[in-house]
């Protein structure tokens, strides 16, 4: 079997998704926004993307290499 990309060229292309921003961001669009797909291959990853660039591309995390990325922060 192979394995999931870890990215999707468009994040609208993820199904029943609700992005949400960092209540940190200002209204400059300068951050990123996450969002947990609920259905499709992709369900129980995280996935981020450039809030400047909405229909672009999302990078998805499992929850513990999320955890240490933030850790890593």
């Amino acid at each position: 079997m192979s394995a999931l990309p870890r990215n999707v060229p468009a994040s609208t292309d993820l199904p029943d998704v609700h992005w949400l921003r960092s209540s940190f961001s200002t209204g400059a669009n300068n951050c990123v926004e996450t969002a947990r797909p609920l259905s499709g291959p992709w369900v129980g990853l995280l996935a981020v993307r450039d809030s400047k660039n909405p229909a672009g591309p999302a990078v998805l995390f499992s929850a513990p290499s999320w955890g240490r990325f933030l850790t890593a922060l």
